[in-house]
């Protein structure tokens, strides 16, 4: 008994770009969609990542400039120790802080002060166009450490959509030619039988 050897199969890289007699015309146009999407992904994320870094260092900006630092006092001791339980904890505590506007009025809020501070401490925070405390504007290294991570962030979302649009648009040719396919082979395949019994 001969043994019969184990079929192998070639897979040939690019045959959609080279010429063959059964490359069809769906086959190249496959090809241009798979090409067309790696590049408009790749430059759709590029694109998307740098606008959402300028925009975020532009909103770091903006509320730069709607905010300003004044020089408050402590009107109670601050606590000693940060309560617990708080969620984020920078290793600050709050106290109530009064100042006086350059237009003479006196404003009082909470800010968060370090740990043990006694009252009469002159502190520095920045209020907003309504004289509450906010927190500090993001500045400098900071800023720019956020809006390159949004960028990176906004990046690959941005090329993924955009391949994923490629995708969907190949997966719809795929399975034109496949109705292709099997309305030619409705057409071939009742003389199949013939081609193959006029052999011998």
């Amino acid at each position: 008994m001969t043994r019969t050897p184990p079929t192998t199969v070639t897979r040939v890289r690019l045959w959609r770009w080279r010429r063959n007699p059964l490359r069809r015309h769906s086959d190249v146009v496959e090809a241009w969609i798979v090409l067309l999407g790696w590049v408009l992904a790749l430059v759709a994320g590029v694109f998307a990542g740098m606008v959402a870094a300028r925009s975020s260092d532009a909103a770091f900006t903006a509320r730069e400039a709607r905010l300003h630092p004044v020089s408050a006092v402590l009107t109670d001791d601050a606590a000693r120790t940060p309560a617990a339980g708080t969620g984020y904890d920078d290793g600050r505590v709050w106290a109530a802080v009064r100042w006086t506007d350059t237009d003479g009025s006196v404003h009082t809020d909470r800010a968060k002060v370090y740990p043990g501070a006694p009252a009469g401490t002159h502190v520095t925070v920045w209020t907003n166009q309504a004289d509450r405390v906010v927190p500090a504007p993001v500045t400098g290294a900071a800023a720019d450490l956020q809006s390159a991570l949004t960028g990176v962030l906004v990046a690959p979302a941005a090329g993924a959509l955009v391949w994923g649009a490629g995708w969907l648009v190949r997966g719809r040719l795929i399975r034109r030619r496949m109705a292709e396919w099997d309305e030619e082979w409705k057409q071939i395949g009742p003389r199949w039988g013939n081609f193959s019994g006029g052999r011998g």
